[in-house]
């Protein structure tokens, strides 16, 4: 076939240097000779692969090029999940196995079935509900809440009411984003409860998955810059809404679920199945200045570490940004750093009279300058003298449940 005529597929050496002669031509150029050849080299391939494969599951290589296209991923899109470009292209063409990392990597950020990608005998991905106790959920405080229906004997129907929510969040595939690792990515209160953390998870990506913006999400569009426009929708009256709006344009549900007894939680950032980004907030502390941190913070997180870690999620209580002896995540300290540059640029507070003199005329003053809320300002004065009693006129309490139409 190097020599551009195309030959039937009738041996397993044909279909060998089928595949091979499909990975030369990979990145052909459409509408000419070699692509053509492509496109009939495909045909047959997946035409002998339908007598030879088993029957049922699509064969790894299939439901990954099937993710692929409906995701409008590259091969070059592979390469966190699969390691070099060449990798790439052997894994595509069947010359290279799948391995357990691979699998692993396709599996959690590009929601592959696991059962497809390790089609080998006794190889599978641990089932994360496999320790679970499904007794220890709160289905009574979930019932409060009006997450699923009350009625008589929630706690002995938790493991159905519990699995039904991992359902609507989307599956097997979504559940281990909110399993609590004790050393993993979050900024947690050590009084959490871990099963009250994983059904505010659950919840948030079931309501992102059952709204999800009709804009795709495009992964690197979550910058510096990009945070610096959201800030700035803080100008208006209607700044949270309209902040809802912006990232549903750009493919991100924005979820405003109110936190469960014991959680202690401010908000998150997780993945649907599909790789989308979700950012969950409480709004526990119902004001207009927590509203615009806590939100730039989540969204650092999809930025800086969702997008090119590829973590699993990030809970946060913003409480503990200032506890003494705090055991971190480095990540956090990032997000912060991102959330505090596009709120209020350093030059601009290290300039402002309000760093020194925190007057409201000095708080007003570099809210106009910035076009931002003053209780972002006001919120900053308040956080760096760690007195709460502070410009407490400015920060809007009680206004952004009012804007979600939330109750408290």
């Amino acid at each position: 076939m190097a020599d551009g005529k195309v030959k039937p597929i009738r041996t397993e050496k044909d279909y060998e240097v089928a595949l091979a002669r499909i990975d030369a031509l990979m990145d052909s150029e459409p509408g000419s000779a070699e692509f053509d050849e492509l496109d009939v080299l495909t045909d047959l391939v997946e035409l002998y692969e339908s007598k030879h494969e088993p029957m049922g599951y699509p064969s790894p290589v299939a439901a990954i090029e099937f993710r692929m296209e409906q995701g409008k991923l590259s091969p070059r899109d592979l390469i966190p999940f699969i390691g070099s470009r060449a990798k790439v292209s052997e894994v595509l063409s069947g010359k290279r196995a799948i391995t357990m990392p691979m699998a692993r990597a396709l599996h959690e950020h590009l929601g592959i079935s696991a059962d497809v990608l390790l089609r080998k005998p006794g190889v599978a991905l641990e089932d994360p509900l496999s320790d679970m106790e499904w007794s220890r959920f709160p289905v009574t405080a979930m019932a409060k809440l009006g997450w699923i229906p009350d009625g008589p004997e929630l706690v002995g129907r938790s493991e159905e009411i519990i699995r039904d929510l991992i359902v609507r969040a989307g599956g097997r595939d979504v559940a281990g984003a909110a399993l609590y690792r004790k050393n993993g990515p979050v900024r947690a209160n050590a009084k959490m409860d871990p099963y009250a953390l994983k059904a505010w998870c659950w919840q948030v990506l079931a309501k992102a998955n059952e709204d999800r913006p009709k804009a795709d999400y495009q992964r690197g569009t979550v910058t510096l810059d990009f945070l610096k426009r959201v800030a700035r929708l803080s100008w208006s009256e209607g700044g949270p809404r309209l902040a809802r709006e912006f990232l549903a344009k750009h493919g991100i549900p924005l979820v405003i679920v109110q936190h469960l007894p014991k959680t202690y939680l401010d908000g998150a950032a997780m993945r649907l199945g599909d790789g989308r980004p979700v950012v969950g907030l409480t709004l526990r502390y119902d004001r207009i200045d927590n509203f615009w941190f806590c939100l730039l913070h989540e969204l650092a997180h999809v930025g800086r570490h969702l997008d090119t870690d590829r973590g699993n999620a990030f809970v946060d209580d913003m409480t503990l940004r200032k506890v003494a002896g705090e055991r971190e995540d480095p990540r956090e300290k990032q997000a912060d750093d991102w959330a505090e540059e596009a709120l209020i640029p350093k030059a601009a507070w290290e300039a402002s009279a309000v760093k020194d003199h925190p007057t409201p005329m000095a708080v007003m003053n570099l809210a106009n300058a910035l076009e931002i809320h003053p209780a972002i300002v006001a919120g900053r004065v308040r956080y760096q003298q760690q007195n709460y009693r502070l410009l407490s006129q400015f920060v809007g309490t009680g206004e952004v449940r009012r804007l979600f139409g939330t109750a408290a």
